[in-house]
C-alpha cells in the first residue's frame, strides 16, 4: 500500500507585513535626456508623464540596491533577517547568468540558509513573486518570504532612441510576506501573450559577444503604440477580473497601484475601471520613471511613507510588460 504524504501545515492565508524601497541618489531630469535626442520637456511629459528618474551610480549595483530595500522591508515587518525563509528576486538587469543574485542577498542579509532564486517576468515580476510567496506560506514551505523587484535599466537604455531614452529608471522595492489568519492577498489573475513577445525586447542577445563586439550595447526596444493599446484596453480587463475574483468592487478600493509605465496608461485605466474619487492612485512614474519589477513596491512604499495610503487599506496592484506578461491581485497594505 503506498505511503500517505502528510498534509501541508501552512498558514490559512498570507499577507504583506512590511515594505521597503531604495532610489539611487542621482536624479536625472528630462533636460539631461534631451542632450541625446531631438525632443522637448513638454513632449516627454505629455507622452509619459515623466519629469525625472533616478539612475544608479557605479556603487549602486542590483545587489546593493536590493540589500537597502530588503533591510527596510525586514525592519518594517518587525523581523530579524534569520526569520526570512525564502528570498525571491525579480529582475531583468542582473547580468550574471548564474548564480542567482537572490543567493548572495540571502547570505549578506544574514538569513542563514533561506531558499533563494531569481525570476524573470519583467514589469509583472513583482506580482509573480508575490503569488509564489503566498503559495509557499499557505502550503507550509516558508513562514516569511522576502520578495524584491530591482532594476538597473539605465544599463539597458539607448540614449539615442527617441522612443525609449526617457522612460527608464533604476531602483529596488521589497516586501515581506508572512502568515495571516484572514485573507489579505487575493487570487492572482496572471498570464502571458507570447505571440506579442517581440513588442518589448532586448535588441541583441548576449551570445553575439562570442563572435566579436557589436557596435552598440544591447538595449531595451519597444513598439510603443502597440504596447500602449494593449496596456490600456487589455490590462483594464485583467484589473477588473482581479477585483471580481477577490469579491470586491471598485467602490471597496482605497488604493490603486498599477505598474508605473506611463501616466497616460494609468489615467486611462482609472477611467476604464471607473474608480471613485476616494481611491488614491499611485503616480510615482512622474519622479521615478519606469523601474519595471521595482515600480509597484516602490510606489507602495512612497504612498505609505507620505500618508497617501494607510496600513490596512485595500489596494489593487497590477503589473504588465515584456513577454507580454501580466499579474494583478488585491492586497491589504502593511
Amino acid at each position: 500500500m503506498p505511503a500517505k504524504i502528510k498534509p501541508a501545515q501552512g498558514s490559512p492565508y498570507a499577507r504583506v507585513l512590511g515594505v521597503g524601497g531604495y532610489r539611487p541618489t542621482r536624479v536625472v531630469p528630462n533636460e539631461e535626456i534631451l542632450k541625446h535626442i531631438e525632443s522637448s520637456d513638454e513632449w516627454i511629459r505629455s507622452r509619459s508623464g515623466i519629469a525625472t528618474r533616478h539612475w544608479a551610480g557605479p556603487d549602486e549595483t542590483v545587489t546593493e540596491m536590493t540589500l537597502h530595500a530588503a533591510g527596510k522591508a525586514i525592519a518594517d515587518a518587525g523581523l530579524a533577517p534569520e526569520q526570512v525563509d525564502a528570498v525571491i528576486i525579480s529582475t531583468v538587469s542582473h547580468f550574471k547568468q548564474t548564480p542567482s543574485v537572490a543567493t548572495e542577498i540571502a547570505h549578506r542579509l544574514g538569513t542563514g540558509r533561506a531558499a533563494a532564486f531569481d525570476i524573470s517576468a519583467a514589469c509583472a515580476g513583482f506580482g509573480y513573486g508575490l503569488t509564489i510567496a503566498k503559495g509557499l506560506i499557505v502550503e507550509g514551505s516558508a513562514r516569511h518570504v522576502l520578495v524584491v523587484g530591482v532594476e538597473r535599466l539605465s544599463d539597458l537604455t539607448d540614449l539615442t532612441d527617441r522612443s525609449t531614452a526617457f522612460l527608464f529608471g533604476d531602483g529596488a522595492g521589497a516586501v515581506i510576506v508572512g502568515p495571516s489568519q484572514e485573507p489579505a492577498i487575493g487570487p492572482t489573475v496572471w498570464g502571458s501573450e507570447g505571440d506579442k513577445h517581440e513588442t518589448i525586447t532586448q535588441t541583441l542577445p548576449w551570445d553575439v559577444y562570442r563572435d566579436g563586439t557589436p557596435e552598440k550595447y544591447p538595449a531595451i526596444r519597444q513598439e510603443g503604440q502597440t504596447v500602449f493599446r494593449w496596456a490600456v484596453f487589455e490590462m483594464a480587463k485583467v484589473a477588473q477580473e482581479a477585483l471580481e475574483v477577490a469579491g470586491i468592487s471598485a467602490e471597496d478600493l482605497d488604493v490603486f497601484i498599477p505598474h508605473q509605465a506611463n501616466m497616460r496608461i494609468i489615467d486611462s485605466m482609472v477611467k476604464t475601471l471607473k474608480l471613485p474619487e476616494h481611491v488614491t492612485v499611485a503616480r510615482d512614474v512622474e519622479t521615478t520613471g519606469n523601474t519595471s519589477a521595482a515600480s509597484i513596491p516602490l510606489a507602495m512604499e512612497r504612498l505609505l511613507a507620505t500618508g497617501q495610503a494607510r496600513s490596512g487599506d485595500t489596494a489593487l496592484v497590477i503589473g504588465f510588460g515584456a513577454g507580454l506578461v501580466y499579474a494583478a491581485t488585491v492586497v491589504t497594505l502593511p
